[in-house]
C-alpha cells in the first residue's frame, strides 16, 4: 500500500480518533499524527515506523499490526482488549513533528492531562522526550519514569518510534516500553 505525496498532503492538519476503551491500563502518547497516520486512521502507522514490531517484541501484542495500511476494527478491538490506548499530544497531521510550535505543545499538554482525568489509565508513556520537555515544561526530563504522576497516572517518557529516530533499534524500543507496561500490569 501506498500513497502519492497529493494523496498524503490531502491530510496535512487532519486528525486521527484516538484508541481508548474500557479497561485502559496503558497509554501510549505520540507526538502528532503523519500525514499517513491521517491517511490510514491509525496511530504510528507508516511501512518505517517500529511502534507495533516493538510493542509486539515487549510482549504488549501478541500479533501483527499492519503498520503501513494501519488497523482493521478486528485489531482495534484486540489492542483496546489488551489494556491499551493511543492518543495524540497534539491531533493535528504534519509531515514531521517539528513542525508544531511551543504553544501547540503546551495546549497538547493540558489536552492529555484532561485526557488522563477522564480514561484514568494506570500508566502514561508519551513517546519523545524533546515533545515532553516542551509540552510539560521539564527542560531537564530524561527517558524512564518522571518523579511526577499524570492525574494519579504513572507517567513515563519513552523514546519515539520514527525512522527518524535513527539511534533506537525495534529492540531497544521494545526493552523501553516493557517497562511502563510491567507497571501497568500488562507484563509479568
Amino acid at each position: 500500500m501506498g500513497y502519492t505525496r497529493a494523496e498524503l498532503e490531502s491530510h496535512r492538519d487532519g486528525s486521527v480518533p484516538d484508541l481508548v476503551g474500557p479497561g485502559l491500563r496503558l497509554l501510549f502518547v505520540g507526538i502528532n499524527p503523519s500525514l499517513w497516520t491521517a491517511a490510514t486512521g491509525t496511530h504510528f502507522s507508516h511501512p518505517g515506523n517500529r511502534f507495533y514490531p516493538a510493542l509486539r517484541l515487549a510482549g504488549i501484542l501478541e500479533r501483527e499490526i499492519d503498520r503501513a495500511a494501519g488497523m482493521t476494527e478486528d485489531d482495534r478491538t484486540y489492542v483496546v482488549g489488551r489494556g491499551v490506548g493511543i492518543t495524540n499530544l497534539v491531533n493535528r497531521a504534519t509531515i514531521r513533528a517539528d513542525e508544531l510550535d511551543a504553544d501547540e505543545l503546551r495546549a497538547g499538554s493540558r489536552r492529555l492531562t484532561a485526557f488522563v482525568a477522564r480514561y484514568r489509565p494506570a500508566v502514561v508513556a508519551v513517546a519523545g522526550v524533546t515533545a515532553y520537555r516542551q509540552a510539560f515544561g521539564r527542560p531537564k526530563a530524561r527517558a524512564g519514569e518522571q518523579p511526577e504522576r499524570l492525574e494519579g497516572a504513572r507517567l513515563w517518557v519513552v523514546p519515539n518510534p520514527s525512522g527518524l529516530n535513527a539511534h533506537e533499534t525495534t529492540a531497544s524500543l521494545g526493552a523501553a516500553y516493557a517497562e511502563p507496561a510491567r507497571a501497568a500490569g500488562l507484563l509479568g
